[in-house]
């Protein structure tokens, strides 16, 4: 358990340190976010602020994963699987806000093109896992074993993907991604830590320290974004933990917040184009909030807190089905 605190530090120290450097940077070539005109109005103002701060947040997570792992004698083939995947969903991240950027719009990969690589990604730990572990297809619901078969790196590639996207869609508001990816990693790391997958605890725990330091400048009022650069990787690694970590079903309540963003964008789209009406004031959720009058420090806080409750719950469940290894 020490070295999740190492991993942990050590991540959130990189973090803070690496962030004012960069924003100085990406103040400097004006690498501002550009806002959607169908947005809140009050968002008119984050015009402008830097983004693709998740560069030196995916920065302090391999650097403090690997430090850490090699520090603890876990660093393997699974971490490399773990670390790889995160690096191309960063790829795929930093491309689409490069797109934007340089457009100087909001348009950046197509959406088929985004979940292709999103997919493609997802493949690569799937099919590691299938290869390495012959009991990778079973869910484990308590006392019962489901038996997914060959249909399961269906369902686990549609696990990270979905959480991926998510994750991404969550990223609309000040502070709102890393606050509630906070609580999300932490019971990842405790989770996979009380399962024996210690490679996977360690590189979460890397995470909430990484998002902890990042919160120094994402707080309201944002001083920068994580942009998809940061939001599309971590939302994929929370799936690839879930996944190798088997746990992919206790997903729903960790992610809880994720899995509502999502589907309040569902909801909106399907009743639109049923009904011509809209359930929501705007979609995701959480700018329906921000229209009903709540402050983002309020919506963040309460996010925030639905996030820490839930995740504890998951973790709750997990200790009472499964115990300690």
């Amino acid at each position: 358990m020490t070295m999740l605190f190492v991993g942990f530090l050590l991540s959130m120290i990189l973090c803070i340190l690496f962030g004012v450097p960069f924003i100085d940077f990406l103040r400097k070539k004006m690498i501002g976010q550009y806002v959607k005109e169908l947005a809140p109005e009050a968002h008119a103002k984050k015009q402008g602020t830097p983004t693709m701060g998740g560069v030196f947040i995916i920065a302090a997570i391999i650097i403090s994963s690997v430090i850490t792992l090699l520090m603890a004698q876990k660093f393997s083939t699974t971490s490399i699987i773990i670390l790889l995947t995160l690096l191309f969903y960063f790829f795929a991240g930093f491309q689409d806000d490069y797109i934007k950027i340089k457009g100087k719009g909001n348009d950046g990969l197509s959406a088929r093109g985004k979940l292709l690589r999103q997919i493609a990604i997802g493949v690569l730990p799937v099919a590691y896992m299938m290869m390495m572990n012959p009991n990778a297809t079973i869910l484990q619901i308590g006392n019962y074993d489901l038996q997914l078969g060959w249909f399961y790196p269906i369902f686990a590639v549609f696990v990270i993907t979905g959480a991926s996207n998510a994750y991404n869609l969550t990223d609309g508001l000040d502070g709102l991604a890393s606050f509630t990816g906070v609580f999300a990693f932490a019971a990842c790391a405790i989770i996979c830590w009380t399962k024996g997958a210690y490679q996977e605890a360690i590189i979460s725990a890397t995470v909430v320290g990484a998002l902890a330091g990042f919160l120094k400048y994402n707080k309201p009022k944002a001083q920068v974004f994580m942009g998809d650069t940061g939001s599309l990787a971590l939302g994929g690694l929370l799936g690839v933990i879930a996944v190798l970590g088997k746990f992919e079903l206790l997903l729903i309540l960790i992610g809880a917040v994720f899995v509502m963003e999502t589907l309040s964008v569902i909801i909106q789209v399907t009743s639109f184009k049923l009904t011509g009406k809209r359930v929501f004031k705007m979609a995701p959720i959480h700018h329906h909030f921000e229209l009903c009058g709540w402050s983002e420090k309020k919506i963040v806080l309460i996010f925030g807190l639905v996030s820490a409750v839930l995740s504890t719950i998951a973790f709750i469940l997990h200790w009472s089905l499964y115990g300690i290894k």
